[in-house]
């Protein structure tokens, strides 16, 4: 018997390994895009004469429009499928990156308004995503195997900084701000093109086997991708006003918010940071991000692949999930200690166990497709978003008037670690058991 079972494991076929990494390369390829404004940021303030709190509300434009955009995402993917419209969502949120290049061919207010503008177009293509990758690791993973993929793609946001913040400081250094968008933009509509080749629910996926679907299915994968408002709620709004009344999904949804505080300082103030306030120009405050955002990635790979390895020896899903997410965020308040050092080294390596925490402790994905109730998927994924992306508009503002009263970051840092905190308390106190919600 075990000779069979082990051939039938050797005849399985992998397609959701394929999956997860179109899902990390799309997710890449989005937080790249988000960061290009922190990049072009400190030539593009000088070309503009912008100061600290113009910059913050410039930063936070993407997650206003992103923000508003999610219950409406959620909805089109519980409505029309995963597929067509992350496809779309690429496409769209990719030509708006690219038309920033040409904000450099207008003056004054009017420039300031049309990259406003167009940040708040790439915040509203975006809002389908993280719904969309939870939704599609639902349907392509079991239960055992789901933190790890959804590490993964979640990870992918320290791997952008990785790969393309020293190619973005190297293009803005020797050929100008205005490229990096041009070059974003062009590479994300190439993948969409891409995406629509590959992507596939499992039952539809012309590659996959019948020994890999029973074992996804039997494994607590919900198979259904696509289902183009078969199990859409009809009433959308009572169905947000129970997920809201939830005490657990309440709880994860704020401390998504606190955890999300600790991405948008990476996205957007991370490389002013270490220009205004460490003295390194733009070209080595590209390639100093690259320690922190690998040790965030690292970070992220290892939450989940601890977080799978509890669950496989018999530990609870809440006990799984929990103890890397409230660990980890401990660890990132290590953010704290960069206001008492001097040494640029100490105060990377600060920011690269912060980060490295906060990899561990993200593993809210994870939990949304842990808990979501089945027909409702992308409702209660664009939820939880709108929770945590809700600190893409607080966390640029706060950190803009903190630095502009004060004249330094070190009230900014102190801001940054205390949501870890707080992050900690929700998951401790307020989520109690993690498990999937039926709804009335």
């Amino acid at each position: 018997m075990s000779a069979g079972l082990v051939m039938t494991a050797a005849k399985r076929s992998r397609v959701r390994l394929l999956i997860v990494t179109m899902l990390f390369i799309a997710t890449t390829i989005n937080y790249a895009d988000r960061a290009t404004l922190s990049i072009a940021g400190p030539s593009l303030a000088k070309d503009l004469g912008l100061d600290a709190v113009s910059m913050g509300y410039v930063f936070s434009a993407f997650a206003w429009s992103y923000v508003l955009a999610q219950l409406p995402g959620g909805w089109l993917l519980d409505r029309y499928g995963a597929k067509w419209v992350y496809a779309g969502a690429i496409f769209l949120w990719s030509a708006f990156t690219l038309m920033q290049g040409a904000v450099g061919f207008f003056t004054g207010f009017t420039a300031v308004a049309v990259l406003f503008s167009l940040r708040l177009l790439v915040g509203l293509a975006e809002a389908p995503v993280f719904p969309a990758n939870a939704r599609i690791t639902a349907a392509w993973f079991p239960t055992a195997e789901r933190g790890t993929a959804s590490a993964f793609f979640n990870a992918s946001q320290y791997f952008a900084t990785v790969l393309f913040t020293p190619l973005m400081g190297f293009v803005v250094h020797h050929y100008g701000w205005h490229h990096v968008f041009t070059l974003m933009g062009a590479l994300g509509i190439a993948f969409a093109l891409v995406w629509t080749q590959v992507m596939y629910g499992p039952k539809e996926h012309p590659s996959i086997n019948k020994a890999e679907l029973d074992y996804i299915g039997e494994g607590g994968a919900l198979l259904d991708m696509d289902g183009r408002g078969a199990g859409a709620p009809a009433d959308a709004g009572r169905t947000i006003r129970q997920l809201l009344s939830n005490r657990m999904l309440l709880g994860i949804y704020i401390g998504q918010y606190c955890i999300t505080t600790l991405t948008y300082f990476f996205l957007t103030w991370f490389p002013v940071y270490l220009v205004k306030e460490r003295g390194l120009s733009i070209l080595q405050a590209g390639f100093a991000a690259v320690l922190p955002a690998l040790c965030g990635f690292v970070g992220g790979i290892l939450g989940g692949w601890l977080s799978d390895m509890l669950l496989r020896r018999g530990y609870s899903l809440t006990v799984s999930r929990k103890i890397p997410i409230v660990g980890g965020m401990l660890l990132s308040m290590s953010i704290i200690g960069c206001n008492y050092v001097q040494a640029d080294a100490l105060v990377i390596g600060l920011m690269a166990l912060a980060f490295f925490g906060k990899g561990i402790g993200a593993l809210g994905w994870a939990v949304v497709s842990d808990t979501s109730p089945r027909a409702t998927g992308g409702l209660n994924g664009g939820l939880f978003n709108t929770f945590g992306n809700t600190a893409g508009i607080t966390t640029p503002i706060a950190i803009g008037y903190i630095v502009q009263q004060t004249g330094s970051f070190n009230g900014a840092l102190v801001f940054v670690g205390l949501n870890a905190l707080v992050a900690v308390f929700c998951y401790l106190v307020i989520v109690g058991e993690i498990k999937r919600v039926e709804l009335r």
